[in-house]
């Protein structure tokens, strides 16, 4: 008969502090969600009249719910190949000095503060884009996406969208890399000694095992893109319009520049309208986290990146 093992003092702190932990972020969660709830109260039972516009709080705020999918959307169609591409080369491609080196500059990238993205995007990439939104608009207006006129500063949502790709490309390349390395090295081997190409091996091996990483990957940027304030504020000339026109001067504005912009002169019930908008967006990034959660748990027994 064996006897059990004796429970140390430094397992039983250690696993109160772990328990502890967890219960605190819980209760922080809730708080701001009740935070939220309470605040956003006296917009959602307000007559229209009483609201900036004498508009109701769903037409105040679809413009810019469609302005957040749209920016995040653009930024995660750029984003997603690009960070696959740059991390399958990290990975299976660069000697190894040159490897070691691309993975700390990328490390670095994703330390950059969203301001300066931000500054970067308004001065050097937006004017940069003109001719290119001009050219669209000229050769390509017959598509609903680049009808003219084009913007004459740049400042559009497609920048606004190309801004918040290279914004969350660090993270997604370093997240899909440590994924793409973890492939078992016996799989790729007997890829590659039953004839397969380097590429063949790739698709049919390391592509497979790191799906659930890339869409981890996706989701953290995409959560990212979803919240970003600062870089869109500077680099989006918004007009709060609905239009599927990426290169015009009129662009939907997103909930967290909203909110940055007119949080400092706003006052009464225009503060709750404000919080009630962050109360929306919270909600859409908890959907798309538990979301991203659930294809996760649907392929983990697949996909032994997973866990």
């Amino acid at each position: 008969m064996t006897t059990p093992a004796k429970v140390r003092l430094g397992d039983r702190v250690f696993a109160g502090l772990s328990t502890g932990s967890g219960v605190l972020i819980l209760l922080v969660l809730a708080g701001v969600a009740l935070f939220l709830v309470v605040e956003s109260l006296p917009v959602l039972t307000a007559d229209p009249s009483e609201l900036p516009g004498e508009r109701t709080f769903w037409s105040y705020l679809g413009p810019l719910v469609f302005g957040t999918l749209v920016a995040a959307l653009l930024a995660l169609l750029f984003a997603v190949p690009l960070s696959i591409g740059i991390a399958l080369f990290i990975s299976h491609y660069a000697p190894r000095r040159l490897a070691r080196s691309l993975g700390y500059v990328i490390d670095l990238l994703a330390a950059i503060p969203s301001v300066i993205y931000g500054l970067w995007g308004a001065l050097v990439l937006a004017p940069y884009l003109v001719p290119t939104y001009r050219w669209l608009a000229e050769n390509a207006g017959w598509i609903p996406l680049f009808a003219g006129p084009a913007s004459s500063t740049g400042r559009t949502i497609l920048t606004a969208g190309l801004v918040l790709s290279v914004m969350i490309l660090p993270i997604m390349s370093a997240i899909n890399r440590e994924v793409f390395l973890q492939t078992p090295k016996l799989h790729e081997e007997a890829s590659l000694a039953l004839g397969a190409t380097r590429w063949e091996m790739i698709r049919m091996t390391v592509l497979p095992y790191g799906r659930s990483g890339i869409v981890s990957g996706a989701m953290l940027g995409l959560g990212r893109a979803l919240g970003e304030t600062i870089a869109v504020l500077l680099v989006l000339s918004a007009s709060g319009a609905v239009t599927v026109n990426l290169i015009s001067q009129s662009n939907p504005s997103t909930i967290p520049a909203n909110i940055a912009a007119q949080f400092p002169e706003a006052t009464g019930i225009t503060v709750n309208l404000l919080i009630a908008s962050g109360l929306v967006l919270f909600v859409i990034t908890f959907a798309v986290n538990f979301a991203a959660r659930a294809i996760l748990a649907r392929r983990s027994e697949f996909d032994g990146a997973a866990g």
